[in-house]
C-alpha cells in the first residue's frame, strides 16, 4: 500500500484572524459544537491538547477524513497540540451506519489497516516543536480491559434512554435492519477514548464530523460524570454539493488519499470539475489560502467563470497538499498536454499512464490500425464510423492529425502508450502491447 506525501510547502493559517476559532467559523468548519464562547476563549489561550479519531474500516482515508486532517492542522498551526487516534479497537466494531450493519473485518485486516491509516495521518501533522503531534491507538487501553471492568467502570455511567436518542442509533432502530448490541455500544467505546486521553494527556477538545455528534458528546458527558470537568467537541459539516448530491465521489468511486487507490491525476480532475456554485466553499475548507485570496477568486468566478481560475487553483492546492509538489506538477502537466496545452512526449511515463487509465482506453497489439483502435476504445461504434471520422480530418494520434486509415498505433509516447482524439475534446488512451 502506497503512502501519501504531504506537500513540501508548509501551510499557514490566515494571519488576518487573531483567533483560530474565528477562522474555523469563517471557513464553515463549525456545524455544531459545545459552548461557543467557551471554545473561543479556550482556543485563544494557552495551548490545549485536542484529538480526532480515524477508524480503519478501509485501507485508506478519503476526502471526508481530509476535512478532519485539515482542521487538525489548522489547530496545530495555531499552537495547539494534536493527538491523532487510530481506532484499533473501534475499527473492530465500526460506528453505526444509518442504513445497515457493518460487515466485521478480521482482526488481522484491521491491524494491517491501522498501519496504513497511521502512516497517512502522520503525513499531515508536524511531529516537531513544542506542540508536536502524537499518534495513539485505542486498542492499547481497551484490550487489557475485561468485559466486567468495562461494564462496571464505564457502562454504569450511560443511560439507555439517552443512548437510544442518538441520531445514528435512532435511524437504525427505525429501519428494517435494526441495530446489534455491538454497534449500539460503539458510542461507549468512543466515550472511553476521550476519557482516557483526558486522563493521560489533558485532552479537552475532540473534533469530528457532525454525523458523529452523538459519539462526540458521549465522551464529553462521560468526562463530566466521572471527572466532574468540562471538555469540548466540534462537529464539522457534512460536505454536499450545491445540488444536494453526495460529495467525494467520482463516477461512483470514493476519492481516496492513497495514490494506489485513487491516482493523483484522478484527484486533480475531481477538484478541477468542481461546480462554480461549490468552488469557493471548497476553497475555504480544503485550502490554506487566505480570506483575501479566496474573496478575489470569488470575484473571478462571478466575473469570468469560463476561465475556471478558482477550480485550477483549488485542484492544485489540494493535490499538492495530499500528494506533494512533484506529483501535483506532473498531473497538471499531463492534464494540460492531454487537452492541447503541452507536449505529450515530454510527460512523465507513470503519470501519463495513470491519466490514460482515467479515460476510455484499450490495450491493443502494436501495429493496430487507428480505425480499429477507435472502435476498441469506444470513441466510435463501428469501423465505418471510424473511417468517416478519419476522412473528415477529425481524428488525431499523439497530437498529430491522422491523414488516412492506414496509419497504425505505435505507442510512441512515454510508457509505450498513445493518445487518440476525436474532435476537440473526446480523448482515449491506448496501451500498446509489444
Amino acid at each position: 500500500m502506497s503512502e501519501t506525501v504531504v506537500s513540501a510547502t508548509a501551510p499557514a493559517n490566515d494571519p488576518t484572524f487573531e483567533n483560530v476559532w474565528d477562522e474555523l467559523v469563517w471557513r464553515g468548519l463549525v456545524h455544531v459544537s459545545t459552548d461557543q464562547e467557551a471554545l473561543r476563549a479556550l482556543l485563544a489561550g494557552d495551548p490545549i491538547t485536542y484529538y480526532c479519531g480515524f477508524d480503519p474500516t478501509a485501507p485508506s482515508l478519503h476526502l471526508g477524513n481530509l476535512v478532519q486532517l485539515l482542521t487538525m492542522r489548522r489547530l496545530q498551526l495555531a499552537g495547539h497540540k494534536p493527538l491523532g487516534l487510530v481506532g484499533g479497537s473501534t475499527g473492530l466494531i465500526g460506528d453505526p451506519r444509518p442504513s445497515s450493519e457493518r460487515t466485521l473485518n478480521t482482526k488481522e485486516t484491521v491491524s494491517e489497516w491501522v498501519g496504513y491509516l497511521r502512516s497517512q495521518v502522520e503525513r499531515f501533522l508536524s511531529f516537531e516543536g513544542d506542540n508536536a503531534a502524537r499518534i495513539v491507538n485505542n486498542l492499547d487501553w481497551t484490550a487489557p480491559m475485561s468485559a466486567i471492568d468495562f461494564l462496571r467502570e464505564i457502562g454504569k455511567h450511560y443511560r439507555v434512554g439517552t443512548m437510544l436518542k442518538k441520531d445514528a442509533v435512532a435511524a437504525r432502530l427505525n429501519s428494517e435492519a435494526g441495530i446489534s448490541y455491538t454497534e449500539f455500544s460503539y458510542q461507549i467505546l468512543q466515550g472511553l477514548d476521550y476519557l482516557e486521553l483526558f486522563r493521560a494527556y489533558g485532552c479537552v477538545l475532540q473534533t469530528g464530523g457532525s454525523d458523529q455528534w452523538g459519539n462526540l458528546t458521549s465522551g464529553v458527558d462521560l468526562i463530566h460524570y466521572v471527572e466532574h470537568e468540562s471538555v469540548h467537541a466540534i462537529g464539522t459539516p457534512l460536505i454536499t454539493n450545491s445540488d444536494g448530491t453526495k460529495f467525494g465521489k467520482s463516477e461512483g468511486n470514493a476519492i481516496w488519499l492513497d495514490p494506489a487507490m485513487c491516482s493523483p491525476y484522478r484527484m486533480y480532475q475531481f477538484w478541477l470539475n468542481t461546480d462554480d456554485a461549490d468552488v469557493i466553499t471548497r476553497m475555504k475548507i480544503f485550502t490554506f489560502l487566505t480570506r483575501d485570496e479566496i474573496e478575489e477568486y470569488e470575484r473571478l468566478v462571478a466575473a469570468e467563470p469560463f476561465r475556471r481560475e478558482a477550480q485550477r487553483r483549488l485542484a492544485r492546492e489540494v493535490t499538492t497538499f495530499v500528494h506533494g509538489t512533484d506529483a501535483a506538477s506532473a498531473v497538471i502537466a499531463a492534464s494540460d498536454a492531454l487537452f492541447g496545452q503541452g507536449d505529450l512526449a515530454t510527460l512523465d511515463a507513470a503519470t501519463l499512464r495513470e491519466a490514460l487509465q482515467e479515460l476510455p482506453n484499450a490495450s491493443v497489439p502494436a501495429g493496430t490500425p487507428v480505425a480499429r483502435a477507435l472502435v476498441d476504445t469506444g470513441l466510435v461504434s463501428s469501423l465505418s464510423e471510424a473511417r468517416r471520422a478519419i476522412a473528415q480530418g477529425g481524428v488525431s494520434l499523439d497530437g498529430d492529425r491522422v491523414p488516412d486509415e492506414s496509419v497504425e498505433v505505435t505507442g510512441g509516447l512515454p510508457g509505450g502508450v498513445s493518445v487518440l482524439r476525436r474532435g476537440k475534446k473526446t480523448l482515449a488512451g491506448v496501451f500498446v502491447q509489444r
